[in-house]
């Protein structure tokens, strides 16, 4: 059986965690996307992304082929949604979800949100906040799928994008 695994991004790993942004928005500009065609992201954003301990790979064996930025409250542009968000209690925001273009089609951007959700309930954090572009279709649909609600718009750089909520369950938890 494959095993994948999902851990923290080293900074000796820019370079492929950069060739899987770099298909990525190739695959946005294809598919006729707006998204992650002005310079952004670039392996500046991923060393940022790193230093500050956010960026996370997904791996099969020594292979990285998933990328997701993962932070914990740190979204300004999340405090001026047009709309509202289900909660207001701490979240976890994921940014630049990309998957190594000959691992497309396994279901790997959902194990990705599927870990994101695992590292909130890790930290006791019960809201996952994510946005993507309205011309993004395969991302509206994993997060439409993953049980992410649509809570309205937030702007990037400008730009509209759709902001989606998933609210996880709450495991009992013995007070000692």
């Amino acid at each position: 059986m494959i095993k994948y695994h999902f851990r923290k991004a080293e900074s000796s790993e820019i370079s492929p965690i950069w060739e899987i942004l770099q298909q990525a928005i190739i695959r946005r500009k294809k598919d006729g996307s707006n998204q992650w065609q002005d310079g952004y992201p670039n392996p500046e954003v991923v060393q940022k992304d790193i230093e500050k301990g956010e960026g996370f790979v997904l791996v099969e064996g020594e292979t990285i082929i998933g990328y997701s930025a993962v932070l914990i409250n740190d979204e300004p542009a999340y405090e001026k949604i047009e709309g509202n968000w289900l909660t207001n209690d701490d979240f976890v925001v994921l940014h630049r979800v990309a998957i190594a273009e000959k691992y497309l089609g396994k279901g790997l951007a959902k194990m990705i949100l599927r870990h994101i959700e695992d590292f909130a309930v890790s930290n006791l954090i019960y809201s996952i906040k994510a946005d993507t572009n309205f011309d993004n279709i395969a991302m509206i649909k994993i997060f439409e799928s993953s049980g992410y609600t649509y809570c309205g718009e937030v702007y990037f750089r400008g730009s509209p994008r759709k902001a989606y909520e998933k609210v996880l369950a709450r495991q009992n938890q013995l007070e000692l």
